[in-house]
């Protein structure tokens, strides 16, 4: 199969120096042959120490044969040129092409990983590595592997993860599809900035350097696209140095769409930085809303709101009543998706959250729900009493339901304090669970 890949492109045999310092010494640990798999959920026991490398190259590859050895040989390359030991790992999501026989015959090692997916491919290529200093990168030729060394030397200069940022760099005519350029990069980027309050320009950029401990250290899951938003993401929850350089993007070699969807990628990757962010998600929404349905409330129960040619009502009263209670919901599953998501250990301790909620008990809730119960109830007896002035007969909707809304609100809100209080409850019981010694 080797012979027939090479001979049908022409490619010359790599020339064999006798110095390359992307060769391990014989003393050194024997590598796995080429066909060697490592699943994601394999033990970090023995993949978390390098054998003495400087630098691992990673690069994933799905039917890379027209670009994998010329990114391999560039790569190498670099290494040299550095004066470091080094390697070149080839992690394979299931090429049907020559790319495995490419790879090997240029000096790179090859790993498999049969799951599909950009996150799954990588993080076996990561496992596998051999290196202190890791470069990851794709196989299709757009960046440029003869350039690595600042994001080599940032790393070894005690940063844990080096961004490449092509936006202060160069993005090349064709590079880069208008929608991603100008669109969904810059949104996402600002939205990743803005929810974890990372300075970094460039949230997906594909070239990028980290230390292999670290980096294996916080827990990467993801196997699609998002792994490269995983990546920064939990790089900045667990307190990690981060630093961006910038890099050269070009229009990729590989002669075929890229594996890349923008609207399906693109959602991936926002709704990572959701989920990893329940304060955006939940909690400052859920506050808004809530204050707002509040206010609403407060002013529509006693009059119209006129404004302009607009009149605002009873039926305004009845949404401002919706908003108070999906605020306060959200507010509460703000607190449900934090605790849970530090006890997974997928968001990190935040001791100041803590120390908050250390300070609101059960007993306190259920006071609270009384006094919303009591004052429902009140509100309820009031339009009851209105409907009995009347003799129970038909009433004038603008007058009770500013009666009637506020009420329901207030009880619909008591039950919903009581349910999460106790489901708080059973929160701090697993943690606790989780906690006692066997």
């Amino acid at each position: 199969m080797m012979r027939v890949c090479w001979r049908a492109r022409g490619i010359p045999k790599r020339p064999q120096t006798g110095d390359e310092h992307y060769k391990l010494d014989a003393t050194k640990q024997a590598l796995p042959p080429s066909n060697h798999m490592i699943s994601q959920s394999e033990s970090l026991d023995g993949l978390s120490r390098s054998d003495g490398l400087d630098v691992s190259v990673v690069m994933p590859c799905l039917n890379e044969e027209r670009t994998v050895g010329v990114c391999i040989e560039k790569a190498l390359s670099s290494i040299r040129q550095m004066g470091l030991q080094g390697e070149v790992v080839i992690a394979d999501n299931g090429s049907t092409d020559c790319s495995v026989a490419i790879a090997e015959h240029c000096g790179a090692r090859v790993v498999h990983q049969p799951i599909k997916g950009y996150g799954a491919a990588l993080m076996t290529g990561i496992r596998a590595s051999r290196g202190r200093v890791v470069v990851m990168g794709d196989a299709d030729d757009s960046y440029d592997w003869t350039a690595i060394a600042p994001i080599v030397s940032a790393v070894q200069n005690g940063n844990d993860l080096v961004m490449g940022n092509r936006f202060i760099g160069t993005i090349k005519p064709g590079a880069m599809p208008f929608l991603h350029r100008y669109l969904g990069n810059p949104v996402l980027s600002f939205l990743g900035r803005l929810f974890f309050r990372v300075p970094i320009g460039d949230f997906h950029c594909g070239l990028r350097g980290f230390s292999r401990q670290a980096i294996l250290g916080i827990g990467l899951q993801t196997t699609g696209m998002e792994f490269a938003s995983e990546m920064v993401v939990k790089a900045s929850l667990r307190g990690l140095k981060i630093a961006e350089v910038p890099v050269v993007l070009a229009p990729d070699g590989r002669g075929r769409p890229p594996h890349l969807r923008t609207w399906r990628d693109g959602w991936r990757h926002l709704k990572f930085l959701l989920l990893y962010s329940p304060r955006w998600l939940l909690l400052l929404p859920g506050l808004a809303l809530f204050a707002l349905g509040l206010l609403a409330m407060t002013v529509l129960s006693q009059s119209v709101v006129v404004l302009g040619k607009l009149g605002l009502d009873i039926h305004s009263l009845a949404y401002a009543g919706a908003a108070v209670i999906l605020g306060a919901q959200m507010v509460v599953f703000a607190v449900f998706t934090k605790i849970v998501g530090e006890q997974a250990g997928w968001l990190p301790p935040d001791n100041r959250f803590e120390r908050v909620l250390s300070r609101v008990s059960l007993e306190a809730m259920l006071i609270l729900a009384l006094a919303l119960f009591v004052a429902g109830a009140v509100l309820t007896a009031v339009a009851i009493s209105t409907w009995s002035a009347g003799n129970f007969g038909g009433l004038d909707p603008r007058v009770t339901m500013r009666q009637v809304i506020p009420a329901v609100t207030a009880l619909a809100l008591s039950g919903e304090i009581v349910l999460a209080a106790f489901f708080l409850e059973v929160l701090r019981v697993a943690k606790h669970e989780d906690r006692t010694v066997p």
